[in-house]
């Protein structure tokens, strides 16, 4: 009989934990478990996505909960707007305990269920139905008092408290308060099992204080490599009006303004790709995602802005058309869009931070730079560019995706825990 495992999560569209929900279902689904995904916002028509929301009453909760757990912290705490969806209180939602399909199913998956869906006693009554429980964490919200990226700060190893994406940072703060409702929601609680997407978060999780003696273990999410699969490049660039004998470096982001994507860096390595090194006249940008305030004009090179792309045969294309994506974040789990343009077999030039370094070898099918150095950054994309067998770094990307993160291999890591979790409930 197949396992049956509810995945939940906020949505099943917008933004990388959405979009690693939708392929570890497709993945799971393929090797014959019985997944089902429960979402707050469904925006797909896939049958094996179940809503909260089935009538206008439902909607206008989710609307109500989303705003009663933002409004507060807006008007009261943030520091800044920056900061705005920075931080989650997880002070309302809704209780999904008695769902039909969260009570017949064998294993809990929990996600990203921020923005209002679920609060922590709505987590906590999911936790207390007894059922093993897998919590896959796509940031450092789970063990921290609210932020889901901590950037330096270590307040997590104890008890959180001074928060610094606080307006009036304090010892017992919001920060440290949400800390308090973690720890009692957690206190206990030895149905859960914690899997973190890059062996980054993985070691930052064990540092902390709420998760230090929870059993954590790392895997990548999946991603389908038949959708993800290189593309005929001169084809895909007269599609998208590219020019054909141009060198491409491709940015994208679902939110490209997002603190946590390095514009600044992306800015000031273009430039001094432009100033010191020589025959980069034939580069141009491509560059995809929400862009409400980021002016492309104030890049080095010619820029082409496609906006928000939603089709992932479309990506797969974008993708394909690009010399080396070049994506210059401060702060990440597993990027998608990494895994992506890899896949598809476009080189990716990086920072050397967060889960990165998971996908990217260096100077074998990418490059990594140094932390917040736009100049090495600079230098990486150079590389792959102009300096480097750029075919066999083509082929290696697409390899290392191939081997690591193809949906069978993913799928099967994450049914052998739910069997180890289901034997060791029944012995």
């Amino acid at each position: 009989m197949a396992i049956k495992v509810a995945l939940i999560n906020t949505a099943d569209s917008g933004g990388g934990a959405a979009e690693a929900c939708m392929r570890l279902l497709k993945a799971l689904r393929e090797q014959q478990v019985d997944a089902t995904l429960i979402v707050q916002h469904k925006k797909r028509d896939n049958p094996a996505v179940y809503s909260t929301e089935r009538s206008a009453w439902d909607k206008a909760r989710s609307n109500i909960n989303f705003l009663a757990e933002r409004l507060p912290f807006i008007a009261l705490y943030e520091r800044d707007r920056t900061v705005r969806f920075a931080f989650s209180t997880a002070n309302t939602g809704t209780d999904i305990s008695r769902e039909k399909v969260i009570q017949d199913a064998d294993i809990l998956h929990i996600h990203w269920t921020n923005s209002g869906f679920l609060s922590t006693n709505d987590l906590k009554k999911l936790i207390r139905l007894n059922k093993p429980v897998v919590w896959t964490l796509h940031d450092m919200w789970l063990f921290t008092g609210g932020c889901h990226y901590a950037g330096t700060c270590d307040h997590f190893k104890r008890e959180c408290g001074n928060c610094y994406f606080l307006r009036n940072p304090q010892p017992n703060d919001l920060s440290y308060t949400g800390w308090q409702r973690k720890n009692r929601m957690l206190i206990n609680a030895e149905n859960i099992s914690v899997v973190t997407c890059s062996n980054w978060l993985g070691e930052v999780a064990k540092e902390s204080s709420l998760l230090q003696n929870a059993s954590i273990q790392a895997i990548p999410n999946p991603i389908d490599t038949d959708v993800f699969s290189p593309r005929e490049k001169n084809a895909a660039r007269k599609k998208w009006n590219i020019d054909a004998g141009k060198k491409i470096i491709l940015f994208g982001a679902a939110n490209i303004a997002d603190r946590r994507k390095g514009l600044i860096y992306l800015v000031e390595a273009l430039q001094t790709l432009k100033n010191i090194y020589t025959g980069t006249q034939d580069v141009e940008i491509v560059i995809f995602g929400k862009n409400k305030r980021f002016d492309v004009t104030s890049l080095a090179f010619k820029v082409h802005q496609l906006s928000i792309i939603t089709s992932a045969d479309d990506l797969a294309e974008i993708y394909s058309l690009a010399d080396v994506f070049l994506l210059p974040s401060i702060e990440d789990n597993l990027p998608n869009t990494i895994m992506e343009a890899m896949s598809c077999g476009t080189p990716a030039c990086a920072f050397n931070t967060g889960g990165i370094p998971d996908m990217i070898d260096h100077q074998i099918n990418g490059y990594l730079a140094e932390f917040k150095s736009a100049a090495d950054l600079a230098a990486g994309v150079h590389q792959v560019l102009f300096s480097g067998d750029h075919h066999l770094m083509a082929q290696a990307a697409r390899t290392k995706v191939l081997q690591e993160f193809n949906n069978s291999k993913v799928a099967g890591q994450y049914i052998g825990l739910y069997n180890s979790l289901l034997e060791r409930q029944m012995a």
